[in-house]
């Protein structure tokens, strides 16, 4: 067999197995169960809670 097709080959194997592995990294990431922030988080986080709610004038 040439080099050439020898190269092929690998590449082409390598080609599927990072394939193989991005599915299984998004399947992954696909199943855990995100949870928005919660609004006064984002408030006090953005440092707007002294005059939204009134507080730490």
């Amino acid at each position: 067999m040439d080099r050439s097709k020898v190269v092929a080959i690998i590449t082409g194997a390598i080609s599927i197995l990072l394939a193989i592995a991005y599915l299984i990294i998004v399947q992954i990431l696909d199943y855990r169960d995100m949870q928005p922030a919660p609004i006064m988080q984002i408030i006090l986080d953005l440092g707007i809670g002294h005059w939204v709610l009134g507080i730490g004038h």
